[in-house]
């Protein structure tokens, strides 16, 4: 579990240290129609559903890991 902690700690300290370098950027026209279309919310939320579903596979997979761990450590 605390690699998982160790995990969000460093991929939230990447995004949020690169948030300002794409702030400095132009306005982009594909972005600018999928605002005014309205669009973006659904690419936001696929991306939020696909990301959610991971960080649920990565918790599943370490406490199954843990799980083994554990057993192997009491079978030895």
């Amino acid at each position: 579990m605390k690699n998982i902690h160790k995990f969000f700690l460093f991929f939230s300290a990447i995004v949020f240290s690169s948030l300002p370098a794409f702030a400095e950027q132009e306005e982009i026209e594909m972005a600018d129609q999928l605002r005014s279309s309205g669009k973006i919310y659904i690419v936001v939320a696929v991306l939020l559903i696909i990301l959610i579903g991971l960080i649920i596979f990565m918790i599943q997979i370490d406490r199954k890991v843990s799980r083994l761990e554990k057993k192997n450590q009491n079978n030895s």
